[in-house]
């Protein structure tokens, strides 16, 4: 059916169109070209009415919408709608942008369910269902999973607007392919997701295994505390590594540093305290006991590594040694199949996805960190050797832009702060203008999702993880009463105890 006329001035990639109802942001429409069927998306859609146009006051307003009411024609529907490619080459998977514009007078048609299906959800393995088009809620929305593992994925939100969902079912979805993904939990999101393949592990580090300038920001010393830092660097020799007894060891040889350093017995006494105070906070963290912490990674499950427990340092420190260590494990994997390894024992022998919530505190943009050195080599080199990266954030313009743009893939949910809005401009270059000022009216769950993981931009709402229940706000009313209750239980119990010991005196 006929429900729009191109009008004006088209492009080979736009159109602006005459439509016979109000058509919303984020539909899709046919556009019935001289060389072929494309497909557009409505990207920006206006209602105007004569009769109202230039109202001056209240009286006026109200006999104006009376013509306009008996007036037919008195309402004008505009739209602009992004040319998206041929419909029957969007079919197999090929997007082709006409040479030639429509010309001005070309039919606009209502896109029918079996023109999106073959699109947005196409069958085979590797695709999986995360929700509906948002506008054609008939139709699903499929995601490539080998793209978001080969070519990365960046999912970005404001607080609250669906990011753990969309991880969770990501997660879901990896789990029933038994495939093994990594999501490095920095607020103990993901404790409760019920998967049927969940290993839920609590951070550790093995200071044995790492260089000195690491154990310093574990322990927490000062990056600028040269003389406690050369201390440690001079004190972590190889026999302190292999000794059964790691920190007296280490200990030992702080205080002989000290004693047989000129000018250094106060740094050496300094480094003692911190150790000390870091065995006894970080007890269940700074394990020399416990073998390497790659080991604890269950290939063929989701691995969710809570790290809540871990100051900013020492959580940079342990991701940095995760993502070195899983790429390292995943090349030599790769080296061995070629015949270019001879190293045996190696972990991870099919394709790693890794996920970092938060990412903006561990890939700062203007900062160095280690996490975000690793974090680039994946993203520059993990499509060779099968190992994903996935970024979370509600702040992109503080995420490494060198980093974001190595993101293949992009799930957009509400996002109102404009430098945020520009950060993700200039890393996804197929969001248009249009599209990118729609991100502030989102509602939650509703995403944009763009880049190699789907055929083509879309719109969508996804789907809800109703087993899980993690990244919900807290409910402070309910809690306050239950306390209060609590209080009032406990001091009926307090009186009742008085009265009988008064009657007993």
């Amino acid at each position: 059916m006929t429900i729009g006329v191109v009008i004006g001035e088209s492009k080979p990639t736009e159109v602006t169109a005459q439509s016979s109802r109000p058509l919303s942001v984020g539909e899709y429409v046919i556009i019935d070209s001289q060389d072929g069927r494309l497909l557009g998306l409505v990207e920006r859609s206006a209602v105007s009415s004569e009769a109202l146009a230039n109202v001056r006051n209240f009286d006026e307003a109200v006999e104006s919408k009376e013509v306009a009411e008996i007036n037919s024609r008195d309402k004008n529907y505009k739209v602009k709608i992004g040319i998206l490619g041929f419909l029957d080459k969007l079919k197999k998977g090929h997007v082709t942008i006409p040479a030639v514009p429509p010309l001005p007078g070309t039919s606009i048609l209502e896109a029918t369910q079996e023109d999106l299906g073959m699109i947005f959800a196409p069958s085979g393995t590797e695709w999986t269902r995360v929700g509906s088009l948002l506008r054609n809620s008939e139709i699903e929305s499929r995601i490539n999973v080998n793209k978001i593992v080969s070519r990365h994925l960046a999912i970005l939100a404001m607080t609250g607007m669906g990011k753990s969902n969309l991880v969770s079912l990501i997660a879901k979805h990896v789990a029933s392919l038994n495939g093994t993904l990594v999501i490095f939990d920095y607020h103990n999101d993901y404790e409760l997701l019920d998967v049927s393949k969940m290993n839920y592990m609590l951070a550790k580090i093995n200071p044995r295994l790492l260089p000195a300038d690491k154990l310093a920001e574990v322990i927490e010393l000062r990056e600028n505390a040269d003389k406690q830092q050369r201390v440690l660097r001079e004190s972590l020799t190889e026999s302190v590594r292999q000794a059964k007894e790691f920190w007296a060891s280490l200990e030992e040889n702080v205080s002989s540093f000290g004693r047989m350093t000129k000018g250094y017995a106060d740094s050496a006494s300094r480094v003692l305290d911190k150790i000390d105070d870091a065995k006894h906070r970080f007890s269940d963290i700074l394990d020399p006991d416990c073998g390497d912490p790659v080991d604890l990674i269950k290939e063929g499950r989701v691995n969710v590594l809570n790290i809540a427990e871990l100051s900013e340092r020492q959580a940079n420190a342990g991701l940095a040694y995760y993502l070195q260590e899983i790429l390292q494990h995943r090349k030599e994997a790769v080296w061995e199949k070629k015949g270019k390894s001879q190293r045996q024992g190696h972990k991870f022998l099919a394709p790693v996805f890794t996920i970092i919530e938060e990412a903006h505190v561990f890939i700062p943009k203007g900062e160095h960190t280690d996490t975000k050195y690793w974090a680039s080599k994946v993203a520059r080199e993990g499509r060779k050797f099968g190992m994903g990266l996935g970024v979370v954030s509600q702040r992109p313009r503080n995420i490494d832009p060198n980093v974001l743009s190595q993101m293949g893939s992009l799930a957009i949910m509400k996002i109102v702060q404009d430098d945020d809005q520009q950060q993700i401009a200039s890393a996804a270059e197929s969001l248009s203008k249009d599209l990118l000022s729609q991100l502030s009216s989102l509602n939650i769950g509703d995403a944009v999702l763009i880049g190699q993981w789907v055929n083509l931009p879309s719109i969508v709402h996804i789907d809800e993880v109703k087993t899980k229940r993690s990244g919900s706000d807290l409910d402070a009313v309910s809690e306050w009463i239950q306390a209060d209750r609590f209080k009032g239980i406990a001091k009926e119990s307090t009186q009742g105890f008085v009265q009988k010991d008064l009657l007993l005196d």
